[in-house]
Parts: structure tokens; C-alpha cells; sequence
């Protein structure tokens, strides 16, 4: 499966702060109706992830129904993507 979206990057500040950007909730919808046969567990969804340039393999994490997209500081730094820039994530599963 292939996605393409444009979503805001989000700062969480949990006890291990990260940044994401949500799944728009169409394809999230359409993630979750595969994620059976893809996910390794936790409903976790392996992914190679495109922003820009550059591209990272990665896990789509599901939160509050929706899935979110962990953006590395590799990534960010390479793409000079800060907190609330909206960038547009291509996403390939299995």
C-alpha cells in the first residue's frame, strides 16, 4: 500500500519526547483495514516513510484511533523540518 499526505509536525513531551505527524483520518482508515496482516504487534504498522529527500524505515504508531508518523532527527535536520511545519509524508507498507 501507498500513501501520500500533508499533515503539521507535532512535539510530544512524553518521558521519551519525539516528533510526528498524523494520518490524516481516510488513511488511517485504510492502514487499519490491513494492519492484521502487516502489524508486528501492538498494532504497530512497518513502513518506509518519505519526506523530501529523504527516506527512513520506520513504525506508524496507532494513537486516539488515527496512526502517527515518527519523524527521526536525522530526518528533520536533513529537511530543516521544525515543530508546526507541514510537510507532506509518502508512506509504503509491506
Amino acid at each position: 500500500m501507498e500513501l501520500e499526505f500533508s499533515g503539521e509536525v507535532w512535539y510530544w513531551r512524553g518521558p521519551a519526547p519525539w516528533f510526528f505527524v498524523t494520518v490524516p483520518e481516510e488513511q488511517s482508515l485504510d492502514l487499519h483495514q490491513v494492519s492484521a496482516g502487516v502489524t508486528y504487534g501492538w498494532g504497530m504498522i512497518p513502513v518506509s516513510a518519505r519526506i523530501g529527500r529523504t527516506e527512513w524505515t520506520t513504525s506508524l504508531w496507532p494513537k486516539d484511533g488515527l496512526y502517527v508518523v515518527p519523524v527521526k532527527t536525522v530526518v528533520r535536520k536533513a529537511e530543516g523540518i521544525d515543530e508546526g511545519d507541514v510537510v507532506t509524508v509518502r508512506l509504503s507498507t509491506g
